[in-house]
């Protein structure tokens, strides 16, 4: 698949040749969500230009980090993509994304829709720039339903789809948030999946098209996956809920000197266990007589192995459950997971000399690939590093970029000698 309109092919800057080469990406979503959806096409190859206002992404700025608007989330989202700093409140600048726009394969945004119509960047907008051109929106909600105009954060949607509700049920304890910003993350991945999917429908049509990804429905689509159960017959069954991970006992098991996380699953895996420990005759017992059987009773049981886990050390266990094929990893914290010795044999975090930050360390894209293997492109880059490159790609004369810095329609920040210096990254050419 390959962009028809002159400057849309990037070579992967690793070296290699991703799947997505050739495939532009116009890119002007912020925060998280979108900017996850277009880190998974940019480690594919596609050219990604990330648009940001003058003050940047927001991300920039959750630290830490060694220079301004350079903080660590920020550099694991967006690597693989260039920054163009437009102000879009601006008319030549709202001309200008149109102008980018006819270079561009996919258009990715997660401003609120009736934002985009104000500023007159509506899909139909951008399809009077590229007829064929596919236009995805990131909203909150569903745009035809009550919903529709609300903001939406990931900490909303998560209490919203059932996640919260869930936690609480299944530790006893009061709603909370997962630790993860679960749901721009999968609506993200959504997206990005969409995305892959429009561009093969026009590879054999050459149609584009609109698509619209809400993160509400998404997540609930993603949350009810597991939960519905019995709710999904009519009349219902239950009142829904996955009992297994539901108990309040699935968690870590304790052992006697830290916690090991162990999933006796399948009968053999139970028969193994039993006889592991000595105990054969347990597998009599009615609760662990079938699968069913075992969902059914299946807080007890994760009770009473909660027990039976505090007899031995974690290495004990850990040798044990390895010998006799029983699923188990230990539980890594933020601190010791660097140290697995598998991530390790499998490369998986990669240390770097960051253009702007110096060293850092990030992570291998984790599926392996035969032939196209995606990796990161380029570095996260600095706020408006590509300006001035990316608007002389589409044409743009040299005195016509003076112009609109001059105007601050356009700004371009540079770096110089390696790293840059802090202070130049604030000073517009």
């Amino acid at each position: 698949m390959t962009s028809s309109k002159a400057g849309a092919a990037q070579p992967h800057a690793s070296g290699g040749r991703g799947p997505l080469e050739g495939i532009r990406i116009l890119d002007i979503s912020s925060v998280l969500m979108g900017p996850y959806a277009s880190v998974q096409l940019g480690d594919m190859g596609a050219d990604v230009i990330k648009v940001e206002p003058p003050e940047g992404d927001i991300v920039r700025e959750i630290g830490p980090s060694r220079t301004p608007k350079m903080g660590g989330m920020f550099l694991h989202v967006n690597r693989s993509k260039r920054s163009i700093v437009i102000d879009l409140k601006q008319e030549k600048g709202r001309a200008l994304l149109l102008d980018i726009a006819t270079t561009c394969d996919v258009v990715l945004s997660n401003m609120r829709p009736e934002a985009m119509r104000r500023l007159g960047l509506g899909y139909e907008a951008f399809r009077s720039a590229r007829p064929d051109i596919i236009y995805v929106e990131l909203v909150g909600y569903g745009q035809d339903g009550p919903y529709a105009a609300r903001p939406a954060y990931d900490d909303l949607i998560q209490g919203a789809s059932g996640v919260t509700a869930l936690i609480a049920d299944a530790s006893g304890g009061v709603p909370r948030y997962v630790p993860i910003n679960i749901a721009d993350r999968t609506v993200g991945l959504f997206a990005a999946q969409a995305v892959l999917g429009a561009l093969f429908h026009r590879e054999r049509t050459g149609e584009g098209q609109a698509i619209e990804v809400p993160m509400f429905e998404t997540m609930t689509s993603f949350v009810l996956g597991d939960h519905f159960g019995g709710l999904s017959y009519r009349p219902p069954l239950d009142a829904g809920g996955y009992a297994r991970l539901m108990s309040r006992h699935r968690r870590p098991y304790a052992t006697s000197d830290g916690y090991i996380c162990a999933l006796i699953y399948n009968d053999k895996q139970w028969h193994r266990f039993f006889s592991l420990i000595g105990r054969p005759e347990a597998m009599r017992d009615p609760r662990f007589s079938s699968h069913s059987a075992r969902n059914r009773n299946i807080d007890s049981i994760y009770e009473e192995l909660s027990h039976i886990f505090r007899e031995r050390t974690s290495a004990e266990w850990r040798e044990l459950l390895e010998k006799a094929d029983i699923p188990m990893m230990p539980m890594h914290s933020l601190a010791t997971i660097q140290d697995d010795p598998h991530l390790r044999a499998v490369g998986f975090f990669e240390e770097a000399v960051h253009p702007v930050e110096g060293p850092v360390t990030s992570m291998r894209v984790p599926s392996k690939w035969s032939r196209t293997q995606p990796r990161a492109g380029r570095p996260a880059p600095a706020l408006g590093e590509h300006s001035v490159e990316i608007l002389a790609e589409i044409g743009l004369a040299p005195a016509e970029i003076e112009t609109l810095i001059a105007d601050k329609v356009v700004r371009q920040f540079v770096m110089t000698g390696g790293i840059a210096e802090p202070e130049r990254l604030d000073a517009a050419v």
